[in-house]
């Protein structure tokens, strides 16, 4: 039997619709009418022309829109709502107009003037989960976005939509958050192709505050406040794990070398790794990462000897800015590493201004007597990246030889206290654990006072133990150091609240994510908790997003629960209560509050928190007895 056959084609769709349009209309159903269509005459239908869009349908507070290019079906999304906002401006916002949009491509039935399908369903059902005001789009246009169009998108997770059987991956976009204009010289907007300037004029000359800095590329890059700068993993050309440890190590010491500098942004290793063993355009990178330079490298070894290279390109125009090459007797890897840090600080100088720098002479690391302890420090490090009591129990075991080899080296020791830190979360025992990581952490402070990850490890440590007043000093100095460092920033927020600074916290977790985009999973727990502590309960169910279930601990579990109760998500609060408690049989309010480790701003926000989310309140007896000092609640007695 034959099959009818269907038109079909891909194409961008855009729906919107009014936030709180039936309020509206109750209130003066003529004046929200007539602002609609005034809305539509002077701002929406000329820039669908602009952007090639045509209507498909129109309802009484929403349009379906489709494009032919992505680009411009988000260009246009951004533009409207700007437009809408600058028009909007002035009404008292009981009576404002505001849309959502949702934007997707996707394959759709054409019936007549009419499309159909999964993705008309998809654009529609982004926009019902899209903040007031702004865009949300799919996760198929935001690939098609990449190398075309750079706005500040955030990635919003995968979404379960209604009626949508697979979970759709989901990034919004704010357009209140563009940066400022800088307006180039006339000779350079020339260098733009006619579309390119079109939607840049569209999205920030015509539309006021949001505008973009122009740039002699065919894309717009937004304006850095300060430099920026990916180191991308140095390369080997042998296939010996030893020559690759040493590659790794070297890009790992120029970015925190680098990022000791106070007025430079350097984006964290995890950011650059995706680039390894890929040939990437040093623009595309610019536009990802949104740097001004890339500075890539190499390192081959034989026998005694190596040889290193290193070039810094400027993303902007793919131009190579400096280069240099090193032939050394290997002893000499770490000079070079310094030269090739303080290289790049001479470039950016030259290009930028003076860099406000601490003392480079103090700041470097003082260097292992030995190559091997330094590689068996990486070998140590290695381990503990797979985390497991068998892997815990290797990596101390290295590290320990490492300090044998060269028992003054203090990144060893650094490595061996988050070692024995993190053991005590695979059954070691506490007491000793913590005894063994205060004492390796203060060990690496005393042979290098400079060393920023012996100050933060230190903080970190001394927390765990009650040491607040100690660890928050200790953190501070860390920070001053080296105040770009993605893993201090992230080891800082887990206790900036109970040193009594949750909405730092947050705002240094925000630093953390601009510094690290591609942060790998085991910083979400982190970050999760800086925003849970300073009640952005959105942006602490987005850091979950990276980790699944399995790995939630009970924190995630707890906190994840709440937000759910605070955002009004009942369902999904109650769904996670349940299975909160279905792996924590014995969880209560009281016995997790009763943690030493929580202040009393912190255990007045959880329990106010989990109480909404229904955690049971009171202890049993038998806990309360293992409990040092017991939190107890005024509904469960004395």
């Amino acid at each position: 039997m034959a099959t009818a056959w269907v038109e079909r084609r891909l194409v961008a769709i855009l729906a919107a619709d009014v936030v709180g349009y039936s309020n509206l209309v109750e209130m003066d159903e003529a004046g929200t009418l007539a602002a609609l269509k005034a809305l539509r005459r002077e701002v929406i239908d000329p820039l669908l022309a602009e952007h090639h869009g045509r209507i498909v349908k129109l309802m009484g507070d929403g349009a379906l829109a489709e494009f032919g290019s992505v680009v411009d079906a988000v260009a246009c999304a951004v533009a409207v709502q700007k437009g809408i906002a600058e028009q909007q401006a002035d009404v008292p916002t009981t009576r404002r107009i505001v849309f959502r949009i949702g934007v997707n491509l996707g394959d759709v039935v054409v019936e007549g003037d009419d499309l159909l399908g999964d993705g008309v369903n998809i654009a529609a059902r982004l926009e019902q989960i899209c903040q007031p005001g702004g865009v949300m789009i799919s996760g198929t246009a935001y690939d098609h976005l990449q190398g075309k169009l750079v706005l500040p998108m955030e990635f919003a997770g995968e979404q379960r939509l209604k009626n949508i059987d697979r979970p759709i991956r989901a990034y919004r976009i704010d357009p209140g958050g563009l940066p400022p204009a800088r307006t180039a010289p006339r000779w350079r907007r020339g260098l733009f192709r006619p579309l390119a300037l079109a939607a840049l004029l569209i999205l920030g000359l015509g539309l006021g505050t949001g505008t973009w800095l122009w740039r002699g590329t065919d894309n717009p890059v937004p304006a850095q406040q300060q430099p920026a700068i990916a180191v991308l993993p140095f390369v080997t050309f042998a296939a010996d794990e030893a020559t690759t440890r040493l590659a790794n190590g070297l890009t790992e010491d120029i970015i925190s070398d680098l990022a000791r500098q106070t007025g430079i942004d350097v984006i964290a290793r995890a950011s650059t790794e995706v680039y390894k063993d890929r040939s990437t355009d040093v623009r595309q990178i610019g536009r990802d990462l949104n740097v001004r330079f890339v500075l890539e490298g190499s390192i081959q070894r034989e026998g005694d000897q190596i040889r290193a290279t290193a070039r810094l390109s400027d993303t902007a125009t793919g131009a190579q800015l400096w280069s240099n090459r090193w032939d050394r007797p290997t002893k000499d890897v770490f000079a070079v590493q310094s030269e090739i840090a303080e290289q790049v600080i001479s470039q950016f100088e030259m290009l930028t201004g003076p860099v406000k720098s601490l003392d480079l002479a103090a700041a470097k690391r003082k260097r292992p007597e030995n190559l091997t302890a330094y590689e068996l420090t990486l070998l140590g490090v290695e381990k503990q990246l797979s985390p497991t009591r068998e892997g815990m129990a290797e990596s101390i075991q290295i590290l320990n030889k490492a300090i044998e080899v060269d028992p003054n080296y203090a990144r060893a020791w650094v490595e061996l206290a988050w070692a024995h830190d993190s053991a005590k979360t695979f059954g070691a025992d506490a007491k000793t654990s913590s005894q063994a990581a205060l004492h390796a952490a203060r060990r690496a402070v005393e042979l290098d006072p400079n060393a920023a990850d012996a100050h933060s490890v230190l903080g970190h440590v001394l927390a765990t133990t009650g040491e607040f007043d100690q660890a928050k000093s200790a953190f501070e100095t860390a920070l001053r150091l080296n105040p770009s460092s993605f893993s201090i920033l992230v080891y800082y927020i887990r206790w900036a609240s109970t040193f009594g600074e949750p909405e730092r916290g947050a705002l240094l977790a925000d630093r953390a994510i601009r510094l690290n985009p591609n942060y790998r999973p085991w910083a979400g727990g982190f970050l999760r908790w800086a925003y849970f502590m300073a009640g952005r309960y959105k942006d602490a169910l987005q850091a979950m997003e990276r980790q699944t279930p399995d790995n939630y601990s009970k924190h995630a579990w707890i906190q994840r629960a709440a937000s759910f109760a605070v955002l009004g998500r009942t369902e999904e609060a109650r769904a996670t209560l349940g299975e909160a408690l279905k792996r924590y049989p014995g969880l209560t309010i009281e016995d997790y509050v009763s943690d030493p480790s929580f202040n009393a701003a912190d255990r007045e926000h959880l329990i106010k928190t989990m109480k909404l989310a229904g955690f049971p309140a009171c202890a049993k007896p038998e806990q309360l007895g293992q409990l040092a000092k017991p939190v107890r609640l005024p509904e469960c007695g004395t």
